[in-house]
């Protein structure tokens, strides 16, 4: 039994057989054969270095007489890579006698040699590395190795274990088998992290190396509550994960009939507490639930789900489906959030060193008005069908929320000139995400209806962390007195201004860290469907005059860790049921 630390981001425990992709995303099984079959082997291999050289040569050719002998000679570079004698000696060596398959010793020899020219200092022979990537992807396929989709393929259940997954691929992963996920990269707070937490799939980041130490199809273990791999786990501590297991869905249980009741505190203050979503089909999870209404309906993955760009009527349908079925409850429609890790059908031309603070969301939105519009477009015109409201994300300057409203009001000029059915008189939002916003809030306040703070980013932004790094994951806290700060200032403008605010990060969806937002002054909560019937437990659990005493107390830590710790504590005095052991 191995046991591996990562990072939690999605509460839960899945078990069941591990699908191993490479770096490149292939299923290569970890495949060791008999000595007796060793010649066989190294002969489909020769017989598949043979077939890709054929393959190359004529690309070699078709291109050269394209574009010119020099561009042809692309190929022939790999064909020198692939003739190699130090490669094919080290190939034979993992066969004979090491016992690899042909297509794990591919895999792992040729993901050496990509992984070593990446660190060289010589950016041209570190361009190298994707020429030798595309030789594994060749040999691998020729050898019947390569699953071009493997998770697209899937037809049992499976906990999927791999470099990384992008947000893109984590929305489009098959919920009826993919039972979780381990990836070696990523951070916290990550929106492959938020996608894993709203589609309720158990999810560990950030492990670091560990693929080529599990064979395809070992036992694993994820346990999403405290970030932890278990690979070929004994019989006790199946036993007491399953266990845990059956712990877990008494108390869902027992939360579930708190599902009509209201999220109010012992001293009679009514919280409202709404639902993130990703996707339309989560609206039914959010009614089953108990949700006052959706807080963020996430859009752009309306695209990352998607293999084609979508329509207006494609919003607009998306949009119709969850508003109906909120049935009048206030639905807080967000723009596109793309960029950064999140790209659309809108790819940059160049690459951004930092795309987190380069073109994305509202920025991106205002400089392509041919993707923003159809979705303005849209919001209006389904608005006719309930409560809808929109929210602009990562807002920075005063001009950026006035060319958006600008843009809306544009819009709904046009839909009035063309007779199409809409509303315009639907409230206007923004995202508080960027310490600028939060100093310039008098101004702002001043221009919306309502506010809501994105702590993700918020965090993000004040502690110039990459929320999806690993490597800094331990400065990426949403709890940092910094942060707080921010909150605490930016309730103090949104209530001189009586002006709502609410909360829809991730941090609200602790219940630990959403009574200290209460005693912040927060009564307005927003969380992914999953979190609902915990938070709704904490906030009826405890009275206003105790979150105050809680937030009194942590404004005179000076770290994050202090202030988690006590938060801790004192929900394991308050709602001891909801401190995972």
């Amino acid at each position: 039994m191995v046991e591996l630390q990562g990072i939690p981001v999605a509460p839960g425990v899945a078990i069941g057989p591990a699908l191993v992709l490479n770096a490149e995303g292939y299923s290569i099984p970890r495949c060791h054969i008999a000595a007796s079959d060793a010649a066989a082997e190294q002969m489909r291999l020769r017989v598949a270095i043979e077939e890709v050289s054929k393959q190359i040569e004529a690309n070699r050719m078709q291109t050269a007489a394209v574009a010119g002998e020099e561009t042809g000679d692309i190929f022939s570079a790999q064909l020198q890579m692939l003739h190699d004698p130090r490669l094919n000696a080290e190939l034979t060596k993992r066969i004979a006698f090491q016992r690899h398959s042909a297509a794990y010793a591919v895999s792992r020899v040729l993901h050496n040699y990509a992984t070593a020219l990446r660190r060289l200092d010589n950016p041209l022979l570190a361009e190298r590395a994707q020429d030798v990537l595309d030789i594994e992807r060749q040999l691998l396929t020729e050898l019947g190795a390569a699953t071009r989709r493997p998770l697209e393929d899937l037809s049992e259940s499976a906990i999927v274990l791999c470099h990384m997954l992008t947000p893109s691929e984590t929305a489009s992963l098959d919920r009826q088998h993919v039972l979780g996920f381990c990836t070696e990269t990523g951070g916290p707070g990550g929106h492959t992290a938020i996608v894993a937490k709203g589609l309720e799939l158990p999810a560990v980041v950030g492990i670091g190396p560990f693929l080529d130490k599990i064979s395809d199809q070992s036992l694993v273990i994820v346990d999403g509550d405290h970030g932890r791999l278990i690979v070929d786990p004994d019989e006790e501590t199946v036993a007491r994960y399953r266990r845990r297991n059956e712990e877990r869905r008494d108390l869902a249980q027992r939360l579930s009939e708190l599902r009509s009741l209201p999220a109010e505190t012992s001293d009679g203050v009514r919280i409202r507490l709404s639902a993130n979503i990703e996707f339309p089909h989560e609206a039914a999870s959010c009614l089953e639930r108990g949700a006052d209404g959706i807080g963020l309906y996430r859009t752009e993955f309306l695209y990352l789900s998607s293999a084609e760009e979508p329509s207006e009527e494609d919003h607009y349908e998306a949009y119709s489906q969850v508003i109906r079925e909120m049935d009048g409850r206030p639905v807080v429609i967000r723009t596109l959030d793309l960029g950064a890790d999140k790209m659309g059908r809108h790819p940059q031309v160049d690459r951004e060193n930092n795309p987190f603070l380069g073109l994305r969301s509202i920025r991106l939105s205002l400089r392509h008005l041919d993707l923003f519009r159809p979705q303005l477009r849209a919001i209006l015109r389904a608005a006719v069908h309930g409560d809808v409201r929109v929210m602009f994300p990562l807002i920075t300057t005063l001009a950026e929320l006035r060319q958006a409203k600008m843009l809306l009001s544009t819009v709904a000029e046009d839909l009035a000139v063309s007779g199409v059915p809409f509303r315009s008189d639907i409230p206007i939002g923004m995202m508080v995400e960027v310490p600028a916003a939060v100093l310039m809030l008098d101004r702002f306040v001043r221009e919306v209806d309502f506010l809501s703070i994105g702590t993700n980013d918020l965090a993000q932004y004040t502690l110039a962390v990459d929320r999806s790094n690993e490597y800094v994951a331990e400065l990426y806290q949403s709890t940092d007195p910094s942060v707080l700060s921010l909150i605490r200032r930016s309730v103090e403008i949104a209530n001189a201004n009586d002006t709502p605010l609410a909360v829809c990060g991730e941090m609200s969806s602790n219940p630990a860290r959403a009574l200290l937002l209460l005693g912040l002054g927060i009564r307005n909560l927003s969380v992914p469907p999953s979190s609902l019937p915990r938070v709704k437990k904490a906030i009826r659990s405890v009275s206003i005059e105790e979150c105050q005493a809680i937030a009194e107390r942590v404004m005179t830590f000076e770290a994050a860790r202090d202030v988690d710790l006590y938060l801790i504590g004192r929900l394991r005095e308050l709602v001891p049921e909801l401190v995972v052991s």
